[in-house]
């Protein structure tokens, strides 16, 4: 595997005919090299939404942006500084819910290695970048997260010293599905016997 990865990708993902306006998009980068790795950042504790999660760059569409793809690579350039030029767009995936209903696209695209990437300070507080083959084979790890003083547990991976859990974990799980033919196993909860959630 490695640059078979890149390959494969770029024969089974394409763009969506006639797909509907998100309400937010975000950029799934990944790295055009023998091993490539997926570009994550781990948003700002000062942020109000998703503080300290770890996430894909994007964010909600403005109302001067023309399609999905023109809000994706955006928000990746107003959060990493990366280049929209510097972006080979190889396709979509399905569009995802996000807790408070937002719909959101993820936008696909390879990027060189090299690239030169800077996190915007009251955005971001890291940038990383993770094995596309470590994510694929990470282990379903329960992460735990209050909700209305109920403990409920997710499915999260953990690479990089960082938990990858919620919306960013069910796009990467769509991306292995639909552009790498590979099935990873990921429930909503793992708890999902209790009432109300399914």
């Amino acid at each position: 595997m490695g640059g078979e990865l890149t390959q494969l990708l770029q024969q089974r993902l394409k763009f969506e005919e006639q797909a509907k306006e998100a309400q937010a998009a975000v950029l799934i980068a990944i790295t055009e090299e023998t091993d490539p790795k997926v570009l994550l950042t781990r948003r700002s504790i000062m942020l109000n939404n998703h503080a300290g999660e770890v996430s894909f760059p994007g964010g909600k569409r403005d109302p001067e942006d023309t399609t999905d793809i023109v809000v994706a690579l955006r928000e990746a350039q107003e959060e990493t500084a990366l280049d929209p030029f510097d972006v080979r767009l190889i396709g979509d995936l399905p569009m995802q819910k996000a807790k408070n209903g937002m719909t959101v696209k993820p936008i696909v695209g390879l990027i060189s290695p090299e690239v030169k990437l800077v996190p915007q300070p009251t955005e971001i507080d890291r940038i990383f970048f993770a094995s596309l083959k470590d994510l694929m084979n990470a282990p379903t790890i329960p992460h735990e997260v209050l909700f209305d003083e109920q403990k409920l547990y997710f499915p999260s991976m953990h690479v990089e010293d960082e938990i990858v859990w919620g919306l960013t974990a069910r796009m990467l799980v769509s991306l292995f599905d639909r552009g790498l033919d590979f099935h990873k196993e990921w429930p909503f909860l793992l708890n999902s016997s209790i009432k109300g959630f399914k």
